[in-house]
């Protein structure tokens, strides 16, 4: 399918479409050939920016789950990243606060390892637009911790690791 969608971009509203049907479990295959277009060709979604920033919260199947937040990561790597991508022209600040809030409300509800990791990944670049969010991050970083399996507390030491060295750095 996500083949076929890669040579027929105009597939796209309907897998959105079948995405937010949330309760269906075709759902989540929905959500998995977005998420794999969305590598491919992550400014292919920009024309449905808004529904999907709308509706992403909604999505609630374990496997649904996880490709939206993939999503989101592939979009924000793209708006922080130094290749040039039309992304950076489109995604507004409305935008980075609605996935921050989305992830913020992954990081802190029972999600898939997967989701959270993504999820922090987010917040850790948007930390770069929004001062507020790594101190806030870090506290539910540190909370979550001694709960958490071995794949996320590498992934959290990794990103405290890249706070402290930009908080040292804005001190010098």
């Amino acid at each position: 399918m996500a083949e076929m969608t890669l040579q027929n971009p105009s597939l796209i509203p309907f897998l959105f479409d079948i995405a937010f049907t949330v309760d269906d479990p075709i759902s989540c295959r929905a959500c998995w050939v977005l998420e794999f277009t969305s590598k491919a060709h992550v400014d292919w979604i920009l024309p449905y920016l808004d529904v999907f920033l709308k509706d992403v919260d909604k999505v609630h199947l374990d496997p649904a789950v996880r490709p939206m937040a993939k999503i989101c990561e592939y979009l924000i790597e793209a708006y922080y990243g130094k290749n040039p991508s039309e992304v950076k022209q489109v995604l507004k600040s409305v935008h980075l606060e609605r996935i921050t809030e989305v992830c913020f409300d992954w990081m802190i509800t029972d999600q898939k390892v997967a989701v959270k990791a993504y999820s922090m990944r987010c917040l850790f670049l948007l930390g770069q637009s929004f001062d507020w969010i790594h101190p806030e991050l870090r506290l539910i970083l540190e909370q979550q911790y001694h709960t958490q399996t071995a794949a996320f507390k590498a992934r959290t030491r990794h990103i405290i690791q890249k706070m402290e060295k930009i908080a040292a750095k804005k001190q010098s």
